[in-house]
């Protein structure tokens, strides 16, 4: 009885350890691009900007991943891809601006750390519309 036993748990401990089969890991579809821009991105931080909403009305967050932009929906997805590196993120469109001629794009300091470009100020970029943003625009009261 005892051996019976034993060799009914470890048949199911055999039968647990199969497998049932292997699962193709299948890429997640690359997001369409809507519309494309090249230029000039800096970094802005709840220090060098006036006040610390956005012009969404949200909260200025330094390590957000959040950009400015002056003319794209609130909301917003955007990849912002540095040319010198080959670094991108994907961003949320939270404010207004850069105001600064040939500026396409102001990214929050965090994301410009971590594309690389914060010791340099300025950058060249490729900036991707992945995602028209239904965000209602909204400025601040100061």
């Amino acid at each position: 009885m005892k051996k019976l036993l034993f060799l009914v748990l470890c048949s199911a401990a055999l039968v647990s350890c199969s497998t049932t089969g292997s699962k193709e890991v299948v890429p997640a579809p690359k997001p369409k691009v809507l519309k494309t821009q090249h230029g000039l991105a800096s970094w802005y931080s709840v220090r060098t900007n006036f006040g610390t909403k956005t012009a969404s009305g949200r909260p200025l967050r330094d390590h957000a991943h959040t950009a400015a932009h002056k003319h794209w929906p609130m909301g917003s997805k955007v990849r912002v891809t540095c040319l010198f590196n080959g670094k991108s993120k994907i961003l949320t469109i939270t404010d207004r601006g850069p105001y600064v001629k040939g500026r396409v794009i102001d990214i929050a300091i965090g994301c410009a750390k971590e594309l690389g470009f914060y010791s340099r100020g300025i950058t060249k970029v490729k900036v991707e519309l992945l995602e028209r943003g239904t965000w209602k625009y909204r400025h601040p009261k100061r």
